[in-house]
This record gives structure tokens, sequence and C-alpha cells, in this order.
């Protein structure tokens, strides 16, 4: 080996022994690895931040971005309602609910998917009354398979096809990816639904944590005029109610509260709606029946003004002006712009209007703040801000048209009429001029930390590559996989792979593997394709442990899960990807 290759290599195995230690954050490993680097003299002064402009890293970014306007527009909000029912058998639950996950997976980062599918999950199983811990490692698996089938679905898809890009001067399209990649997931969905649930252990105490845990806040929604639900009794909105996990406790109709004869009276505009919910099942509420905040005028005109809303949640200290006062007394309206949306208020039923009630110390309001206002807002009210949680205000009204946007995008890329970063990017564009993501959030959807993992692994592998590094192992596996019929050279491949990407970040592991891959058709004198399209499977199936991929860490705490109980469903289910995976890339690719 050169001294080039000695040090790259040194780097390579430094990066993966210190992501595995799992002490510093990975993005800060793979920067200080650049940097090394460049002193060392392996990677060239000029190309140290190529990476950061490589259009694998602005995908992922767009990528990140769009997902979040789609789900601000109400557009997947849309998706879920119509799909989920707890009554389901869990078997049954879990294949709707991975399907979805899957097909969301497919258009918006899977990341992204689970993020928003995770919390419905949850309240279903705790409406359901079993333990969320059966359903959710099932969720995560689906959402990787589900990102397995498109471009943009995953990022191992995107750094392959830009690899294939740079060595051979063409990448994939859009769907390339979808027939091998579809064959897993269907696979893979079926064993998760059927069989895979049944491996993982049942606990008595379940860790949920986080969305399940939320205070269910006392507030109220208006039906607007012209509203759809004018003439049909409260009573009617009680299925649209479960399956949103809210609680009608009943109506008020010119100051005047009903309660238990409320579910036979014919609403009509400007009923106020009175239920208990948390914040993401009122706003889940709220923009599945169309109804209106209390003050639908003042917010209106909140909207109208800069860049928006956002939700607020805050605790009420003992110093703070609203104490023993009402929202409407203090002024909170006009003098800050801010709605009171809610109250909760542990062991006491509120039976008073929520704006005139009298708040108590310890009470926790949510609140509707002009956007980039929240601080100010709390500290003139004297109150502790809760950890933010991403809240935000759906805008249902746009779910159509960040559809037809984000469905322009797709086909223009497909078809080849502009790039897949231009398409992105002009969605992007769209979503600001038409108010579906404030431009103040719009790097704030950004997951930075995986913007600079790529931007400075990207120059390290091209580094590697240019070394003669990613020969060198191609030229080994070769050697050991002499005389191996095609089939065993591919899952040689897709084993190795697999099992880096089950200890590290696949788009790390994707970066190494890809060149090797083409590196090993190129000694073999075959088309690159299969093992290109080998390496994306493998890269993208981590499934023996919480570390190999963010979805699985993510449903790790909420699921109550221990470190070893990935390799339960995830074995299994490795293995069943890598059976079905290299028949169908021998059929689709063929060598």
């Amino acid at each position: 080996m050169t001294n080039d290759q000695i040090i790259l290599f040194g780097l390579f195995g430094a990066v993966f022994a210190l992501m595995l230690w799992g002490r510093f954050r990975y993005d800060f490993i793979a920067f200080g690895a650049l940097l090394a680097g460049v002193l060392l003299g392996v990677v060239e002064d000029e190309n140290a931040f190529d990476g950061f402009g490589h259009h694998a890293t602005v995908i992922v970014a767009l990528v990140l971005i769009v997902s979040a306007g789609l789900v601000r527009s109400g557009a997947v909000g849309v998706i879920t309602r119509t799909f989920l029912d707890s009554d389901r058998p869990i078997g049954l639950h879990i294949s709707v609910m991975g399907g979805l996950g899957a097909a969301l997976s497919g258009f918006m980062n899977n990341v992204a998917a689970l993020a928003l599918l995770m919390p419905v999950d949850i309240a279903t199983a705790r409406k359901a009354g079993r333990p969320a811990g059966l359903s959710l490692m099932a969720l995560s698996f689906a959402t990787i398979l589900g990102g397995m089938v498109t471009l943009i679905g995953t990022p191992p898809n995107i750094i392959v096809s830009s690899i294939r890009n740079s060595e051979l001067g063409e990448g994939y399209s859009m769907f390339d990816f979808a027939p091998v990649g579809l064959t897993a997931a269907i696979a893979g969905l079926a064993f998760v639904a059927l069989i895979g649930w049944r491996l993982i252990p049942q606990r008595s105490e379940e860790g949920i944590s986080g969305p399940g845990d939320l205070a269910d806040y006392l507030a109220e929604l208006v039906v607007p005029e012209k509203s759809d639900l004018i003439g049909r009794r409260l009573g009617e909105l009680e299925e649209a109610a479960d399956k949103a996990d809210v609680a009608l406790l009943g109506l008020l109709r010119d100051g005047e509260r009903r309660f238990g004869q409320a579910s036979g009276v014919k609403l009509r505009a400007d009923d106020a709606i009175l239920l208990e919910a948390r914040p993401e099942a009122l706003d889940e509420f709220r923009a599945a029946l169309g109804l209106a905040f209390a003050e639908a005028e003042r917010k209106e005109r909140l909207g109208a003004e800069g860049e928006g809303v956002e939700l607020l949640e805050v605790v009420v200290t003992e110093q703070s002006r609203l104490n023993d006062r009402t929202a409407q007394s203090v002024g909170l309206s006009w003098r800050q712009g801010t709605l009171l949306l809610g109250i909760a208020r542990e062991g006491a039923r509120i039976v008073r209007r929520v704006r005139k009630t009298a708040v108590r110390p310890g009470d926790i309001l949510l609140l509707l703040v002009p956007k980039d206002r929240a601080q100010e807002v709390a500290q003139w009210l004297g109150c502790l801000p809760l950890a933010a949680r991403g809240l935000a205000v759906t805008q249902n009204r746009k779910s159509g048209l960040s559809i037809a946007l984000f469905a322009a995008a797709v086909a223009a890329a497909s078809f080849g009429l502009v790039s897949l970063p231009i398409a992105l990017g002009l969605v992007v564009g769209a979503f600001v001029l038409t108010r579906i993501l404030p431009l103040t959030e719009v790097y704030d959807h950004v997951e930075w930390p995986v913007v600079v993992l790529l931007g400075s692994m990207i120059p390290l592998g091209a580094a590697l590559d240019e070394a003669g590094g990613t020969k060198l192992i191609a030229e080994g596996l070769v050697d050991l996989t002499a005389g191996w019929p095609a089939w065993a050279i591919l899952t040689v491949l897709m084993v190795v792979t697999m099992t880096l990407s089950d200890v590290l970040n696949n788009t790390a592991t994707a970066i190494v593997a890809a060149p090797v891959g083409i590196d090993m058709a190129t000694a073999l004198n075959v088309s690159p394709d299969p093992f290109l399209m080998a390496v994306a499977v493998a890269a993208s199936s981590a499934f023996l442990t919480p570390i190999g991929h963010k979805n699985n860490t993510l449903v790790l705490g909420p699921g109550g899960y221990r470190f070893g109980d990935y390799w339960r469903m995830g074995l299994p289910l490795e293995i069943l990807v890598v059976a079905v995976s290299v028949p169908a890339i021998l059929v689709f690719w063929p060598l």
C-alpha cells in the first residue's frame, strides 16, 4: 500500500471507531477527519469543501425542507386521517401503518416520515390498549424499507447515484431504484406485519415518553361561516374526534355552555366546540373538520403580518402577570398579538371560556404567538416556556397546492426536464412564495449535522478512490470470491455493506461501498449497476441496532426497547432482504 492509502485507511478506521464509540457526534468526527486529511496532505486544499456544494448534499437538504412543507400544509395529515383506525388487529394495523410509512418515505425523507407518524402510532396504541412497542419498531423498519424505492427516499440512494454520475458520467433517475427496492420493501413489510412484531419482547414497563404523555388542553374551536358542519349534530363529530384522539366536552352558544345535552344540538356558524386534546391532536382535529380558532379574525391578521404564527407552551409561575387574571383582562391579544388556545390544569375541570378563565400558577398554556416572538411573549407574561417540540399550525387549505407543486417537480425530474436539485429548489421557492412554509423557518428544517457529515465524507471518499484505496478493497473481495457465481459475489458485497451500515451512519457506508462496487464490477468485466444496486439496498438495511439508522434511534425510548431487542426482528429481516434482493438485481439489472 502507498503512504496515501495507509493514511486514508487510517482516517476511515478512526472515523468508524469513533462513531462506534459514540462519545462524539458523527458530524464533528467527519469534519475533524476532513481537516486531518488536509493537514496530512491526502486531500487537496482547494478540494476540501467541495462536498458541501455537491449535489448529493444539496438534495438531502432540500428534501428535508420539502418534507416540512408537506407536513405544514396538512397534505400528509389528510393521508394519515384517511387510513388509520385503532380498532384494527395489530397485524393489520402494522400493515396499513407500515405501508403508509413506506409510501411516504419514498417521496420524503424517511426520518421525517417516521417523525410524522410516530405520535399517531403511539396514540393509536394507547386507544387500542396495547403497548406501543409492539408496533413502533415495525413502523421504523417500514419507513427505512420505503426509502429504498426512489432516488430521494434515502441518502444512500442519492449517494450511489452521485458516485455513478461521477465515475460513469450518468446517475440514476427517480424510479431506477424501484424494481429492486420495491421487491425488498414488499417482502420486508410482509415479514414485519405477519411475523416480525411477534418477535419483540413484551414488557410491563413500557417506556413510552414524549408524544404519548403530553398534557391535554381545554380548548375551543369555532364553526366558521359557510362550514360544511352547519346543520350537523355535535354527536356526529365523535368519530372524527376519536380518530384524532380528541375528547368533545360540549358546546358554547351565545355565552351559554351546553354539556350533556349538546350531542343532539345542530351546529350553527360561530358555535364554539369545547374539547380536550394534546396540541398535535387539537391541530389535527381542526384541520380535518375545517374549524377555526376562537378568535379567528385575530388569527388571520396575525398570519397576514410578517411570516405568520407558531405554537408555544408555557408554564405559569408565581410571578406571572396572569396570576388570578384572564388572558382577556391582561390584553394578551391586543398587547402582544397572541391568542390563548388552551389551558392544561391537572386535577381540575375548567368550566369557563378559555380566554375568560382566571389562570393559576402551575397551569400550562398553549399560545399562538407571532413568529419569532415566542421568547418575548413568555417574558412579558412572566411564564417559563417549555422545551420546543416542533409544534406548528397546519395550513390545511394549502394541502392540495403543496401536493400539486411537489408532484409537478417529481414529474419534471423524472422526465429529465430539469435536474432533481433544481426541481426541489423550485418547490422550496414556491412553498415560501405561497406561505406554505415561512421563510424564517426554511433553514430550521435542514438537518445540519447530516449536511456536515456529507460535506466532509465526500472529499475523503473521493481521495480514497483517487489514491486507489477502493480498488484495493475491490481486488481483495474479488480474490476472496474468485470462481464464485455472480449471485454469491453480490451476496458477499451486500453482507459486508450491511454489516458496516448496522454500526455506522448509512451515508458514510454508501460513500465507501459504492466505489468498491464499481471497482469490483470493473475487475470482473461486468456491468457496475448490479453492484451499485446491491450497495444501495444494503446501505439502507440497518436493522440490527438502534444506532444503525436514525429511525431506529427515534423509537428506542418511546417503544421501551433495549439495545439487544433490534436483532430479534432485524436479523431475519436482513437475511430476507438479501434473499429477495439478489435475484431481483440479477433480473432487473443483468450483469
